[in-house]
C-alpha cells in the first residue's frame, strides 16, 4: 500500500502539491527501491503483454488482466504505450485501471506516462492534420502552434501525458521514406516549425495538476541526432560526417527548438561510426551538459538491442543496457528484449554504477512532476468534449488550404471557373483519401477524397465531374486508359485535372505482409518517379492536349482529413494557394542529394539534356542533365502577383554576434486577396572556412488585399 506519511507522520515532501519540483525530486529519490528504479526506465504496454486485450480495434469489452497489470507494473512502470486504436471509452477504462494502480496499490504512488504517437494528431482516432512535411509547407508556424494546442487537448483528455512528434530530422535524403515525417530540408524553418509545435504542444497545465508543473503534455523531439541523411536512403543505416555538419546542420533545428520539450528520443543510426543511442558525445556533453537538458530521455524502440544486432558494438544484452544508460542517461523503450531488466543484477554485481540510474531516474521524475502527474494523471469525465470539436476542424482547414502549393501555371490555367461545363478527375489518387504514415488504423474513413471534395464543392454548380481512376498506383495495368482518354475528351475544352504520386498506409497495414507503399517508416525507394502506369497514364491524356507540358502543377503534401475539399477550393479559386516548397525537387534520383544550402563549390553548372524528341545535348556537369533543381525549397505560386520595395537594413555594419532586422514593403499587385511568405537569406562572402551558398534566417506569412501593401520586418 502507498507510504502516505513519513515515520513521524508527517507528509512526505513529494506528495507536497506545493513544494518545490527539485525539492520533491530529491525526496523520493532515495525512497526507491533498486528495482523500482529500474521499472521507472522502461516503458509498459497497454495491450494484451500488459492489462488490456487490444486484439480487436473495434471491441468494446472493459475487462482488464489483474496479473498481468501487476506484472507489468512490477517490471516496466516508467511510462505505458499507449497508441492504439480503440474506442474511447475502453482507453479511458484502461488508464484508470493503470493509475489508480500505480497511485494506490504500490508502495511510492509513482504514476506512470502514457504515450502515443502524435506527428499529426494522436493515433486513437484523433484529428489527423497533414503530415509534418505538408504542415511546413504552410510556412507558418504560429497556425501550427495552434494545431499543436489541439491535439494535445484531445489527448489530454483520454488520459495521454506525452506524444512523441516533432521529428527534426532534416529531409536532405529524399530517398529515404521518412522525409514525410520532417519539416523539411532546411535547418531553421524546421527549428522554427519544431518550436511552434513544442510551444502548442505542452502550453498550459493539465487540470488538478500544482501550481508547479509546466506544462500539461510532454512534448518528445526525434531523433537525435542526424537520422536525417542515412547512406543510401535506407532508413537506420549510417549518416557521415563530422563535427561542423553536426552542429552546423543536424542540430541547429533541435536548440532552440527542444531545450524546453520534456522529452527527447534518440536515433536508430550512427553518426561517424558512433551509434546514436550510446553516443556520449551527443547525450551527454552536448545535450546535458552544453545545453542543459534536464528532461527524460528515451531511446527509440527496440533501438537498445541494436548495439547488438546492427551496430556490433556489443555482443550481450548487459552490454548494450551498459553503454545506453551511462552514455546516454536515457530510458528504454519496448519493442527489443528489455535489456535494462539485466541492470539491477549489474549493478549489485559492480558492473554498472547505481549513479548512472540514479540520474537517469531523477530526469524522469522531474519530467513527471513538471506534468503534474502526481495530482491528477487520470482521464478527464468529459474528455468527449475536447474531442472533434468544430473549431478544430475550421482550424484544420485552414490549415489544409495554407500548404497546398502552386508549382506552376502556365497561361494562368488555374484557377478553373465554375461556369464550365464539366471537367474530367483522373487517375488513382482522385477517390483515395492518401494520409502520411503514423495514423491510426482505418482513418482514411475520418478523410474526405479529392472526388468527394470536388462533388461537396461544385454540388450547386452546373459543372458536371467526369472520374476515370486510369490505372492502380501499385500496378503497370493501361486496361483503364481508355476510360480516362474518354472522360478528358467528354469534359469541357478538354480540361483534366489528374491526380498522381506517391501513397503510404496506416500504422496497422505498413508492417503487415504482403502490403505495399512507397513512403513511411522502413519504405525506402531508389526512384523517385512515378510508379507502374502513372507516367504513362498521364502522357495519355497530355496526348489529346494541344500542349506539350501540364499547364498548371500543384503539389499536396499528404493532406489531413479536409484535404480533398480543400484541393478543390484551391483548383477551382475559392482558394490562393500560399504554400512553399520545404524540400528541393530533383530533376531525377540521380540528381539527389539537391537541397538548396549547399556548401560552396559544391554544385558547378554545365547542363546538359535529352530533349522531348529524344536529341541528346552533352554537357559536363551533368552530361545530360541539370544539377540545378527542378523547384527549389521555397518555391511556390500565387494567383496573384506581388512586389518587394523599400529593402532595408536596421544596421550599416552588422558583428558576428549582433541581431539585425530587414524591413521590405510588399504590394499586391494581382486581382486577388493572397498570402505571401516573405523570405530572408544571408551569405557569408568571405568566411574562414567553406559555408553554405546561402542560408534561410527568417520568413513570415502575411495575408495582404489585392489593393493593399505591407511593410514586413523580419
Amino acid at each position: 500500500m502507498p507510504e502516505k506519511t513519513n515515520k513521524d507522520d508527517s507528509l512526505p515532501i513529494y506528495k507536497d502539491p506545493n513544494a518545490p519540483i527539485e525539492d520533491r525530486v530529491n525526496d523520493l529519490l532515495p525512497r526507491i527501491t533498486l528495482e523500482e528504479k529500474v521499472a521507472q526506465l522502461i516503458q509498459g504496454d497497454l495491450d494484451a503483454s500488459g492489462w488490456m486485450n487490444l486484439t480487436d480495434p473495434l471491441d468494446n469489452t472493459k475487462t482488464y488482466n489483474e496479473t498481468g497489470l501487476i506484472e507489468m507494473m512490477h517490471l516496466k512502470a516508467g511510462a505505458i504505450w499507449g497508441g492504439y486504436l480503440m474506442p474511447w471509452d475502453k482507453f479511458v477504462y484502461g488508464i484508470s485501471i493503470g493509475q489508480r494502480y500505480l497511485m494506490d496499490n504500490t508502495t511510492l504512488g509513482i504514476p506512470a506516462l502514457v504515450q502515443s504517437e502524435g506527428l499529426h494528431g494522436f493515433t486513437n482516432n484523433g484529428t489527423t492534420w497533414p503530415s509534418p512535411i505538408g504542415l511546413a509547407a504552410s510556412f507558418k508556424p504560429a497556425l501550427l502552434s495552434k494545431a499543436a494546442v489541439t491535439i494535445a487537448a484531445e489527448a489530454e483528455g483520454l488520459g495521454f501525458s506525452q506524444l512523441f512528434p516533432p521529428v527534426l530530422d532534416l529531409s536532405r535524403e529524399l530517398r529515404w521514406g521518412r522525409i514525410e515525417e520532417n519539416f523539411g530540408e532546411d535547418p531553421f524553418l524546421t527549428g522554427e516549425t519544431g518550436r511552434a509545435y513544442v510551444t502548442g504542444l505542452q502550453g498550459g497545465r493539465r487540470r488538478n495538476s500544482s501550481a508547479q508543473a509546466v506544462v500539461r503534455m510532454a512534448a518528445t523531439c526525434k531523433h537525435f541526432a542526424a537520422f536525417g541523411s542515412p547512406q543510401g536512403g535506407l532508413n537506420i543505416a549510417q549518416v557521415s560526417g563530422g563535427e561542423r555538419e553536426l552542429r552546423t546542420m543536424y542540430l541547429r533545428p533541435f536548440n532552440p527548438a527542444c531545450v524546453d520539450s520534456l522529452s527527447i528520443m534518440t536515433a536508430y543510426s550512427s553518426y561517424d561510426g558512433v551509434p546514436a543511442v550510446a553516443n556520449y558525445h551527443l547525450l551527454t556533453e552536448i545535450l546535458r551538459k552544453e545545453w542543459g537538458y534536464k528532461y527524460w530521455v528515451t531511446s527509440d524502440a527496440g533501438s537498445v538491442d541494436l548495439l547488438i544486432t546492427t551496430h556490433g558494438t556489443c555482443g550481450t544484452r548487459e552490454c548494450a543496457a551498459r553503454q545506453a544508460l551511462e552514455n546516454g542517461l536515457s530510458g528504454e523503450m519496448g519493442g527489443g528484449t528489455y535489456t535494462y531488466l539485466t541492470l539491477p543484477d549489474q549493478v549489485r554485481a559492480g558492473t554498472v554504477d547505481v549513479m548512472y540510474v540514479d540520474e537517469t531516474v531523477r530526469v524522469m521524475l522531474r519530467t513527471k512532476f513538471s506534468l503534474g502527474l502526481f495530482e491528477n494523471p487520470y482521464p478527464y469525465e468529459d474528455y468527449l468534449s475536447t474531442l472533434r470539436t468544430p473549431e478544430t476542424r475550421a482550424l484544420l482547414h485552414t490549415m489544409e488550404r495554407e500548404t497546398i502549393v502552386l508549382l506552376e501555371n502556365r497561361n494562368k490555367t488555374l484557377p478553373l471557373r465554375k461556369n464550365i461545363r464539366s471537367v474530367a478527375l483522373i487517375g488513382p489518387q482522385v477517390d483515395r483519401v492518401s494520409f502520411g504514415d503514423y495514423v491510426f488504423h482505418n482513418a482514411s474513413l475520418n478523410g474526405i477524397s479529392p472526388l468527394a471534395g470536388f462533388t461537396q464543392l461544385l454540388a450547386d454548380t452546373p459543372v458536371q465531374i467526369n472520374y476515370a481512376q486510369g490505372c492502380e498506383l501499385w500496378s503497370n495495368n493501361e486496361s483503364g486508359f481508355s476510360a480516362a482518354v474518354a472522360a478528358a475528351e467528354a469534359s469541357d475544352a478538354s480540361v483534366s485535372v489528374l491526380m498522381v504520386g506517391t501513397w503510404t498506409l496506416d500504422q496497422t497495414l505498413l508492417w503487415t505482409p504482403g502490403t505495399n507503399a512507397t513512403t513511411g517508416e522502413h519504405v525506402d525507394v531508389a526512384s523517385l518517379a512515378l510508379v507502374g502506369a502513372q507516367l504513362r497514364l498521364v502522357q495519355a491524356i497530355k496526348a489529346i492536349q494541344q500542349h506539350a507540358d501540364s499547364d498548371a502543377v500543384v503539389q499536396q503534401l499528404y493532406p489531413g482529413e479536409l484535404g480533398g475539399l480543400a484541393l478543390a477550393e484551391v483548383i477551382f479559386g475559392d482558394g490562393n494557394p500560399s504554400g512553399k516548397l520545404p524540400v528541393s525537387f530533383p530533376r531525377n534520383v540521380g540528381r539527389t542529394p539537391v537541397f538548396y544550402n549547399y556548401l560552396k563549390g559544391a554544385r558547378p553548372v554545365d547542363p546538359g539534356a535529352v530533349t522531348d524528341n529524344g536529341t541528346l545535348v552533352f554537357g559536363h556537369q551533368y552530361v545530360l542533365n541539370n544539377p540545378m533543381p527542378l523547384w527549389s525549397f521555397g518555391h511556390g505560386l500565387s494567383y496573384t502577383m506581388f512586389t518587394y520595395t523599400n529593402l532595408q537594413l536596421s544596421k550599416a555594419l552588422i558583428g558576428p554576434m549582433e541581431d539585425f532586422n530587414v524591413t521590405v514593403t510588399v504590394r499586391n499587385t494581382g486581382a486577388t486577396n493572397g498570402m505571401e511568405v516573405v523570405q530572408v537569406y544571408i551569405t557569408d562572402v568571405v568566411s574562414s572556412v567553406v559555408t553554405p551558398n546561402q542560408n534561410l534566417v527568417g520568413f513570415k506569412k502575411i495575408a495582404i488585399p489585392y489593393v493593399g501593401y505591407s511593410p514586413i520586418t523580419s
